[in-house]
């Protein structure tokens, strides 16, 4: 499977606000960093590699759910999952804990206190697809 994916060997990546965007559906307070390949939702191809940030305080009121595989990485900060539509409850995880969902796994909603970074893999995968 060709994931459209660049060799690249270590450079710094800008944490400041370059290249830094709200995915579509996402709060303003949300955005992410593609570091590497795509993610095609319409062909149901590809392999993407982004971080995503939250600023402090930040919340989402809903669970949600996608057909793609993604893994994510706690690099800093804290993430609560299950929290109400007010933000309130949920289970709090601190930086490096992991996560892997297959597709069609409801999760969130989520919210940071302190903000917080994860990285992410996102992937179809093809043999799935094919069936």
């Amino acid at each position: 499977m060709d994931f459209d994916k660049k060799h690249d060997e270590f450079y710094p990546i800008d944490m400041g606000s370059e290249g830094w965007a709200s995915p579509a559906g996402y709060p303003a307070q949300i955005q992410q960093k593609i570091l590497s390949g795509y993610l095609d939702e319409d062909r149901k191809e590809g392999f993407r590699t982004r971080l995503l940030r939250f600023e402090p305080g930040i919340f989402t009121t809903k669970p949600f759910e996608h057909d793609y595989w993604e893994e994510v990485y706690l690099v800093s900060g804290d993430l609560t999952v299950g929290n109400d539509e007010n933000g309130n409850g949920g289970e709090s995880f601190g930086q490096h804990t992991y996560a892997c969902r297959p597709p069609h796994t409801p999760h969130g909603p989520f919210k940071s206190v302190g903000g917080c970074v994860l990285m992410e893999l996102h992937y179809y995968d093809e043999t799935a697809a094919k069936k």
